[in-house]
């Protein structure tokens, strides 16, 4: 097997499953049909984040994996973020299990047994409560604008992007998050690759240029043990030692 064969696979089997995709489906039909029986005040509710653009790990890989799920209320702006986060717990605690129900600001997080939705409540379109209130007003987003830019990169690049954020995304897991899944998402996006032809390209170079600054010192020991791995990588490759080449990357997700 070549390091680029490893990637590859590795890719596959962190990715979300056609079996897995379609039973979180149904779960997020069932949730929209409940949420609609149950609130006559809904402007509008869907899916967004990671699930949505596709750059989810599967939830035996990251247990953190989720399904955002924005509400938004048509009288969101006559109250606080936590008065609207109490709307949506009632609503999970009459539809679901309560030992399934738990709040994380700025969401009321849904927990069933194949996947975890967090419901965040919002107004217009779209202000999501603000993280830099303590999530006590809110502020405008653009849920779906993200989306679009990772879309055309991906198109842009071969089709690779989204295999390459997952693996991006599986080292982090792996060394208890380094960055957030949203800056590595960010990072890849705005991120200009150059003469990649193939998955191994895009994850060396990606790796190569991964910020450290601002970071804590156990942080950039971790970023920094991975970009030793690269560079041995490509020596290895260099030198035709590829049995060696496929051992060294194979460390950074031991």
């Amino acid at each position: 097997m070549s390091v680029l064969s490893y990637l590859t696979d590795l890719s596959s089997s962190i990715t979300i499953s056609d079996w897995e995709r379609t039973s979180i489906d149904t779960s997020i039909n069932t949730l929209s049909t409940k949420l609609g029986n149950y609130f006559d005040n809904i402007e509008s509710k869907f899916v967004f984040g990671s699930y949505d653009r596709k750059t989810i790990l599967r939830r035996s890989k990251d247990s953190n994996s989720d399904v955002d799920f924005l509400v938004s209320f048509k009288d969101g702006s006559e109250w606080t973020p936590q008065t609207l986060m109490n709307r949506l717990k009632r609503f999970a605690e009459a539809n679901y299990s309560k030992n399934e129900i738990y709040q994380s600001s700025p969401t009321i997080v849904l927990e069933l047994s194949h996947i975890k939705f967090e419901l965040v409540p919002a107004w217009g379109t779209f202000n999501i409560p603000a993280p830099a209130s303590i999530y006590t007003t809110w502020i405008g987003t653009y849920p779906l604008t993200f989306k679009d830019k990772l879309n055309d990169k991906n198109r842009d690049n071969n089709y690779q992007i989204r295999k390459l954020i997952r693996l991006l995304k599986y080292w982090n897991v792996l060394n208890y998050r380094v960055y957030s899944s949203y800056e590595i998402e960010e990072y890849v996006v705005g991120k200009f690759f150059f003469l990649c032809y193939n998955l191994k390209d895009y994850f060396f170079q990606a790796v190569e240029g991964l910020p450290t600054y601002n970071l804590p010192e156990y942080k950039q020991n971790k970023v920094d043990r991975l970009k030793k791995i690269v560079a041995e990588t490509k020596e290895n490759e260099r030198q035709g030692w590829n049995a060696l080449a496929e051992i060294e990357i194979k460390k950074a997700f031991e």
